[in-house]
């Protein structure tokens, strides 16, 4: 069992996808988590130099993009996050280099962690069906449209996806998606 703030991601790389409008807490929490279990995170983007937050009801801050999406390689990577928000995955879900990065990690079998409204851009991307997953409430009928079986808990696992609803779940999520990236085999990215 891998403690969050345990070294058990020692040697991890963990790609984060994000668009402007991302909900900051469901980044920056759980990239706090990773990096405590000593995972090293990378913010990938389609925005360039920035990518803005946002706080539940207005824009948050700035965080600077590790790595242009355009030049993002999935191998480079042992895991991916997907915050939510609602404009970030609107944005990334239609984002055909975006979803070409996130099906690479399931091609690979490579472990994600989605939050709220983060699984938009795994429909899109052609790897959500037959899958069991949790979201924020009002893209339940969007997932289950997509072949999921939606389930309304705080926190998820499905083979090499965790999933969550949203920020007040986040204790829950930053747990497992710790354990899972832990479990996942030996780091890929570490020579990189």
């Amino acid at each position: 069992m891998a403690e969050v703030d345990g070294k058990t991601l020692n040697g991890m790389r963990v790609a984060i996808l994000a668009a402007d409008g991302f909900e900051q807490v469901e980044l920056t929490d759980p990239k706090q988590a990773l990096e405590r279990a000593g995972a090293r995170c990378d913010v990938v983007s389609p925005s360039e130099g920035k990518v803005k937050g946002w706080q539940h009801t207005k824009w948050g801050d700035e965080l600077p993009v590790d790595v242009p999406l355009d030049e993002a390689d999935a191998s480079d990577y042992d895991a991916l996050l997907l915050p939510g928000g609602v404009m970030n995955p609107d944005k990334l879900r239609r984002n055909e280099a975006a979803q070409r990065f996130v099906r690479a990690f399931f091609d690979r079998k490579k472990p994600v962690a989605a939050i709220c409204h983060g699984p938009w851009t795994l429909i899109d991307s052609g790897v959500a069906k037959g899958r069991r997953m949790t979201s924020y409430g009002s893209i339940q009928s969007d997932l289950k449209n997509a072949g999921v079986d939606w389930v309304d808990q705080e926190v998820v696992v499905d083979d090499n996806l965790v999933t969550s609803r949203k920020p007040d779940d986040l204790p829950a999520f930053d747990r497992e998606m710790v354990r899972l990236f832990a479990g996942a085999r030996q780091p890929q990215g570490a020579a990189h």
